[in-house]
């Protein structure tokens, strides 16, 4: 499958392994280990954001601009830009350079993020395009957009891939950002349409993988209308901190750890009880 990533997202979830998709705007990226120390960014960045020390490259974040030239001239990739415009027809064209390989395999286009729904006329436009050249369209979305547009958006997509990390909402909102009365509810409208929705549990040990939480999202799942949804368990890797480094960013793991096997083997069993399949990876 391809999949596309529109950067913007409404959460900011502390174990996020695509940091670079949480902010809409282009972002530098740099990764030091890769630096040659030759000097070319600094020579050539407009801004004079750029500054060579013996620690490396350092960019001024309040001077950059984010044009990107440091990135074009860099020799050995040690800079590089998250993120780019493209318009519809640009994208497109695009996926249909891949369309042999979709026909092959039988895969299709992944709209991700980010979240995707932040632009809805850009995606509702991608989706049409991509329905009309028969290609499977996927949408995965944390959920917490209008329920409008996600219901507009249900109307050209043939699988939601929907999050879903938290259930007391105070605990989300400390985790994620924000709470998640409107998670939950959209979740509910969308399955109410009969939409094919894959159910996404990141597990964070020291964050979500309690059995008070799990019981309560079986629960929440179980009594979801519209037909069985498929349920896949993502257990945490610490991911982030490298991209966060690259970003500029400070990554805090806290007490967020990896889930031990034992734990992965009770939350099948807890969703299995409420006549739930759950299967870890995917």
């Amino acid at each position: 499958r391809m999949t596309i990533f529109l950067k913007g997202c409404p959460l900011s979830c502390r174990w996020c392994h695509n940091p670079e998709g949480i902010s809409p705007a282009i972002q530098k990226m740099y990764t030091e280990s890769k630096c040659i120390g030759c000097g070319e960014c600094v020579d050539h960045c407009p801004e004079q954001a750029c500054e060579l020390t013996d620690e490396g490259i350092t960019t001024d974040g309040k001077l950059c601009t984010a044009c990107g030239l440091c990135a074009q001239v860099c020799p050995a990739r040690a800079s590089e830009m998250s993120g780019h415009y493209e318009t519809v027809a640009e994208l497109i064209k695009v996926i249909e350079n891949e369309r042999p390989f979709f026909d092959q395999s039988g895969g299709g286009v992944t709209f991700s993020g980010g979240e995707p729904l932040l632009y809805p006329e850009f995606l509702c436009a991608a989706l049409d395009a991509c329905g009309k050249l028969r290609i499977h369209r996927t949408v995965d979305t944390s959920g917490l957009v209008s329920e409008g547009k996600l219901l507009e958006v249900a109307t050209r997509t043939d699988l939601f891939l929907y999050d879903l990390k938290l259930m007391d909402s105070k605990r989300h909102e400390q985790w994620t950002g924000a709470g998640n009365r409107r998670i939950l509810k959209n979740l509910q409208a969308l399955a109410a349409t009969g939409a094919e929705i894959q159910l996404r549990i990141p597990l964070i040990k020291g964050v979500n993988t309690d059995e008070a939480n799990i019981g309560a999202t079986a629960v929440f799942i179980a009594a979801l209308p519209g037909p069985e949804k498929t349920i896949r368990l993502l257990p945490y890797h610490d991911v982030a901190g490298s991209k966060a480094a690259k970003l500029g960013q400070r990554h805090d793991r806290g007490s967020m750890t990896e889930p031990a096997e034992a734990d992965l083997e009770r939350i099948v069993t807890q969703f299995a009880s409420h006549g739930l399949i759950a299967a870890v990876g995917g």
